[in-house]
């Protein structure tokens, strides 16, 4: 098969990814799980064409000098594609991610609405999307920005690597940044961003010291900071930006990222029952209790603060498992297999069971 054949399969079978090989097949991730789609095995010189053939010129130079890149292609007017070279045993694999050319809703991902629409109205301050790898974070984001592109007249400047969605001018103005070709650093562009003029900045990974603090100095000084981190909840989120700061800054850390802090959106995604993946989301919302349970270093303090906060918007994820095999979207099995806690979700699924009976 050709690459072109290939894409053309994962756009019809709405797989999130394509895996290929040199000397194995090549596989398609559909819901979830790997689906073999070629029973020849691919030659090391036919995946070499296909990277080749796709390679941007900055990518083609990262390539050549590391073995190894980062990068996105458009094909027509089907898909953008985000695209990881790397080598494994010596021979040259390919990792393809799917990115739809039309920006899907918050409706259309089945995320909380109303409350991720109240997340995106705030005018300052730092909203961490986060998730393990796959777990719907770029969409998400995608679709919050485009939501405050839609309903403000702001400038939105977006730093990443590579540009995945593609966003128009609605009624706000928005400038896509990529790191490598726009701007050698998320630090650099991040401090350059200052000078820019933006109501409303879109960071990729927060992935070390220097970017967290540019975040957090951006969200301080009025903008309305979107971000992400590899972390499985709010609790690890707050502890990882913590962490990475010396012993004897932490405190003052804690205060800063309390104040700046406007809320945490973790996702995990689940088989769904019709088929398609269903987010299952924590949300945390800076109350200005959970504010100061942040700077007490009170993690059970905030964890609890979730459980009871659905007056403000909050959810655990157990709540969120629940809420999907209450509304039938996703099947008890997988809902106790990514539970937290099994036994009590296991409680409120029998509690619905007797609701429905009587």
């Amino acid at each position: 098969m050709t690459l072109q054949e290939l894409l053309q399969a994962m756009v019809n079978k709405k797989a999130s990814d394509l895996h290929l090989r040199s000397n194995g097949p090549a596989f398609l991730r559909v819901d979830g799980e790997l689906e073999r789609i070629s029973e020849e095995a691919l030659t090391p010189q036919q995946v070499e064409q296909m990277l080749q053939s796709i390679l941007t010129a900055r990518a083609k130079r990262l390539y050549e000098e590391k073995r190894e890149c980062d990068f996105a292609f458009q094909s027509g007017d089907v898909a953008r594609f985000r695209v990881n070279a790397f080598r494994q045993k010596g021979l040259l694999c390919l990792a393809i991610r799917f990115v739809p050319m039309r920006i899907p809703t918050l409706s259309e991902l089945r995320l909380p609405v109303a409350t991720i629409k109240k997340i995106a109205d705030n005018s300052r301050g730092l909203v961490l999307v986060t998730g393990v790898t796959g777990a719907g974070k770029t969409s998400t984001l995608a679709a919050m920005v485009d939501y405050v592109n839609q309903t403000r007249r702001e400038h939105i400047l977006t730093i990443e690597d590579p540009v995945e969605f593609i966003h128009k001018d609605k009624m706000g103005m928005i400038s896509q940044r990529e790191i490598g070709e726009d701007s050698a650093t998320f630090a650099d562009a991040l401090r350059m961003a200052m000078r820019q003029d933006p109501d409303v900045i879109l960071m990729g990974e927060m992935r070390d010291l220097e970017t967290v603090s540019a975040a957090l100095t951006a969200a301080e000084t009025g903008h309305l900071v979107f971000g992400t981190l590899h972390t499985i909840d709010a609790i690890q989120t707050i502890a990882r930006i913590i962490d990475l700061y010396p012993t004897h800054q932490q405190a003052l850390v804690r205060i800063q990222l309390a104040d700046a802090l406007k809320a945490v959106v973790s996702q995990r995604l689940l088989p769904g029952l019709k088929g398609g993946r269903i987010p299952a989301v924590e949300i945390l919302i800076a109350t200005a209790h959970v504010r100061k349970l942040i700077e007490d270093n009170n993690n059970l303090g905030v964890a609890q603060a979730i459980t009871k906060g659905a007056f403000y918007g909050m959810q655990t994820f157990n709540q969120s498992l629940v809420k999907l095999f209450k509304d039938g979207l996703v099947s008890e099995a997988e809902i106790l297999s990514a539970a937290s806690n099994p036994d009590d979700v296991k409680l409120a699924i029998r509690g619905i069971e007797q609701e429905i009976k009587t």
